[in-house]
């Protein structure tokens, strides 16, 4: 079976790129890998911090484990780059572990696309910080992230 493509398609512009960022944090705030892990290849290949999930089934397995420990997660990405079929950008989330302790997590990605629209490589360098729940700048309720909401840079991350 043929997969159909993922708009935007690269070639990309600044204004499909900003799009196909919006649309990868729309779909990881809803914190369901059943949705997300369909954006990707078949033989996707990443690294997230030092973990090497390779295709679409690990990184399935992957986002479920992350999410089953990452509570009350909010993401907000912003494009930071663009070529042809390649996008870079920086994103915060926040989230809760198990114990209460809040999180946000700081990082970049750079991203490589096939014709399709699907992402063939995700390379991920993440870093995370111990905040307060006073601290937390992200306050929508869980799932896509409002339009009128500040993004990172309006937030000063």
């Amino acid at each position: 079976m043929t997969e159909l493509p993922r708009p935007p398609l690269p070639p990309f512009t600044r204004e499909t790129a900003i799009a196909k960022v919006r649309a990868a944090e729309d779909a990881w705030n809803s914190r369901c890998a059943d949705t997300v892990a369909p954006a990707y290849t078949l033989d996707t290949n990443w690294r997230n911090r030092a973990e090497f999930p390779q295709g679409r089934e690990e990184v399935h397995r992957f986002l479920t484990a992350k999410w089953q420990r990452e509570h009350n997660y909010r993401l907000i990405k912003e494009l930071w780059a663009f070529t042809d079929n390649r996008i870079a950008v920086r994103f915060a989330y926040e989230w809760q572990d198990a114990a209460g302790q809040w999180f946000r997590s700081y990082g970049n990605e750079n991203w490589e696309f096939d014709a399709k629209g699907r992402m063939a490589h995700r390379f991920a360098s993440i870093n995370d910080l111990k905040i307060s729940e006073d601290e937390r700048l992200f306050h929508w309720p869980l799932g896509p992230r409002p339009a009128d909401h500040p993004g990172l840079s309006a937030l000063g991350l």
